[in-house]
């Protein structure tokens, strides 16, 4: 039997309109889990250009969650890059003690992009919280040889900025988690 031409297309419309949804739809799933808050200490930021910011990571600061406690020490800074949009461009590395003397290497890179009023304010040394600045996320990874903390070096975290504050008495603070 033949189909009329009309008909078949009128039906292989009809299966796309179902199936080209359901090809585009999402088929992974996301799942946070909570690793810990971080607040690392900065240093004012020294520009080495127009398009480069260094912003050191002092010694001190705090790590607390529910499989981590620690202190940030030396050597920790971050290379931000401002990109001609003026989106800034993360580029992190510091260290972590734990409270049971085991050293964690954190890296990361993330992006920041300010509205001219948080920008305005980064500038000037004020406080910003995640309300103020329209998105800062960065995405940590951990190297330890510690055998306690080993399951860090097999995950992916992401840290979404809590409070920031460049200038005298700076400090970054995160929560930070893993994705699963």
């Amino acid at each position: 039997m033949v189909v009329p031409t009309r008909i078949f297309w009128i039906f292989a419309a009809a299966l796309l309109a179902f199936w080209l949804p359901v090809a585009r739809a999402q088929t992974t799933e996301l799942k946070p889990e909570y690793l810990m808050t971080y607040m690392a200490l900065l240093e004012p930021p020294y520009a080495v250009d127009n398009s480069l910011l260094i912003v050191n990571v002092k010694p001190g600061g705090w790590a607390k969650g529910p499989k981590i406690k620690g202190t940030f020490i030396a050597p920790g800074a971050d290379w931000l890059r401002i990109m001609p949009s003026g989106v800034l461009r993360l580029d992190v590395r510091a260290t972590l003690k734990t409270d049971d003397d085991q050293l964690i290497y954190i890296n990361y890179n993330g992006i920041i992009q300010h509205s001219k009023d948080s920008s305005e304010k980064m500038n000037n040394g004020e406080l910003l919280t995640t309300k103020d600045i329209p998105y800062f996320i960065t995405a940590p990874t951990f190297q330890t040889s510690s055998e306690k903390y080993a399951w860090l070096n097999g995950v992916q975290a992401i840290n979404k900025v809590v409070e920031v504050k460049l200038g005298e008495g700076g400090y970054v603070k995160y929560d930070v988690f893993i994705i699963r």
